[in-house]
């Protein structure tokens, strides 16, 4: 049970980008530090810099610790993962400048694991950098699965308040897409969506809408066999347990209509088929949600904004509502493990209720 505020744990992303930033613009609001101990993983040079390029920056409360464990609530905290002068050239992509988001992210997964942190909300990265840098891992939902036991099997969760799209395959090519949707592959994503609604959400019999692969879901097998022989048995089989599922249904019309305002939880068959709809309905509000992990980690549902790093004109929006989330989605999290611990609590408070 979560005492008091919450410890948000925060990894700074790429340095070049508009990550700390929005960071520091989120929480020079004091509204956020009301119920967010906010626990920023960084260099205290690197902040300062950023700290100049906002307006009321320099009047922000920064207070900078040697660990997590020493934070103070309604204040930014400033975990110095290292003090040297870190290369910081603004907008330009850099693997010296992702060698430090990197030290930044493990810090802070580390922080996570070991319980020093409630939550964890990632600022943007560029993943060429990354891999410049000897990162391992396509992007922070690999590296996390990694650090949650090699296999774990998560799912990506981009979130707004009436939307949640997951998807099937993550970042890899698209021409290796058709092979990767295997009816395995959707039965594993769909029911951690399910998982989710319940668990993080706090959905009870939650909706999942299922995309279709091919133009008009393959058209009765005219346009591509996928739909058919692998999607239409998964959708099948997920109804046969118990999770109310329909689809596949063609991606283009399915949100042009309006039909994903019918459902809890929509599972798209690849990145951008999800995404980029998601985006242009939801972009400046959306949440990055990694799903299926035993901590919580959210993240802006925007890049690195190369283009505009160190102008100080950068949105916060974003930032801040994957930082409100991570707080619902652990609070849901402690309901939720209430809940099953007492099922018959419901009834209880409802029997005590009706005799008032």
């Amino acid at each position: 049970m979560i005492d008091g505020p919450i410890r948000v744990g925060i990894s700074c992303g790429d340095l070049n980008g508009i990550g700390l930033e929005v960071v520091l613009k989120t929480f020079e609001d004091p509204r956020m530090l009301q119920e967010h101990t906010p626990v920023l993983y960084c260099g205290a040079r690197a902040v300062g810099l950023y700290r100049k390029t906002i307006e009321g920056g320099e009047a922000m409360q920064i207070n900078g610790i040697p660990n997590a464990q020493d934070a103070i609530p309604k204040k930014l905290n400033v975990v110095h993962v290292w003090e040297e002068e870190a290369p910081i050239e603004p907008g330009v992509p850099s693997g010296a400048a992702a060698s430090y988001a990197i030290r930044s992210l493990e810090a802070a997964a580390q922080d996570l694991s070991s319980g020093k942190i409630d939550v964890l909300v990632t600022a943007p990265i560029d993943k060429h950098s990354m891999e410049q840098a000897g990162f391992a891992f396509p992007g922070h939902t690999e590296y996390l699965a990694h650090m949650a036991g090699g296999d774990a099997e998560v799912l990506m969760l981009l979130v707004s308040e009436n939307l949640r799209v997951g998807t099937v395959t993550g970042h890899i090519p698209l021409k290796d897409v058709a092979e990767a949707i295997t009816m395995e592959r959707i039965l594993v994503k769909a029911r951690l969506m399910h998982q989710s609604l319940v668990r993080d959400f706090g959905i009870n019999g939650p909706k999942i809408a299922v995309l279709g692969l091919n133009p008009h879901a393959g058209d009765g097998g005219t346009l591509g066999s996928e739909d058919k022989e692998r999607i239409q048995p998964a959708v099948r089989k997920l109804n046969e347990e118990g999770l109310v599922t329909m689809g596949p249904y063609p991606a283009d019309g399915f949100f042009g209509s309006g039909t994903y305002k019918h459902f809890d939880g929509v599972l798209a068959m690849y990145h951008d088929q999800g995404l980029a709809p998601f985006k242009a309905l939801s972009f400046g509000n959306g949440v990055n949600y990694t799903a299926g992990l035993p901590v919580v980690r959210t993240s802006p549902d925007h890049g690195t904004g190369l283009d505009i790093a160190g102008k100080g004109i950068a949105d916060e929006g974003s930032f801040r509502h994957a930082v409100w989330l991570a707080c619902d989605i652990i609070r849901n999290r402690e309901a939720y493990k209430a809940l099953t611990a007492n099922p018959l609590q419901p009834q209880k408070r409802e029997k005590e209720r009706k005799e008032r």
